[in-house]
């Protein structure tokens, strides 16, 4: 990934796997907000918004969340709980040597203090006790991942009832 001050929504929708609607909705409904909004121009349309390369690798971990299963009003408080209650963004969160190292286990987050302590995200507001039996625990990366070529295609091709099907075959 060629590293730029700004990308377009294209752009990162190419990177994440994510489709431009769904950018655009999360930033309609301030899941995740662009960093540079997208506005009228003189000639009547819009311009794109425009995303930071720190808002690339916070987008490309959260569809990675999204894909294993994590609604939106989970990565939404995951979002508003890193900042209120551990002061960073999730960027710094991603990967080791951050402040915190977020992990996802058994369908759920959890988040590694650099002092060694770990937190249930879903109750953060105090550490893990670990007795027992350690859970497997996967950090939550940020990398690019494609769109699955035809995936827009087979949702229309599914979309299709027998009977448009019969019709085109003249029965």
């Amino acid at each position: 990934m060629r590293l730029k001050k700004l990308y377009s929504s294209r752009e990162v929708a190419a990177l994440t796997g994510l489709s431009a609607r769904q950018l655009q909705w999360w930033d309609a409904t301030r899941v995740f907000e662009s960093a540079v909004a997208s506005h009228r121009t003189e000639a009547g349309g819009y311009t794109e918004r425009r995303y930071t390369p720190f808002d690339v690798l916070e987008l490309q971990a959260l569809a990675d969340l999204r894909h294993r299963g994590f609604s939106v009003p989970r990565l939404r408080a995951l979002i508003e709980t890193l900042r209120t209650l551990f002061g960073v963004r999730l960027y710094e969160a991603i990967g080791e040597g951050g402040p915190l190292t977020l992990f996802v286990g058994d369908g759920r987050l959890y988040a590694r203090a650099q002092d060694g302590r770990l937190f249930d995200l879903d109750t953060p507001t105090q550490p893990l006790l670990m007795v027992g039996e350690e859970l497997l625990l996967r950090p939550v990366t940020a990398r690019e991942r494609k769109r699955r070529p035809g995936a827009a295609k087979a949702k229309v091709r599914k979309s299709e009832t027998p009977s448009r099907d019969r019709r085109r075959a003249g029965g």
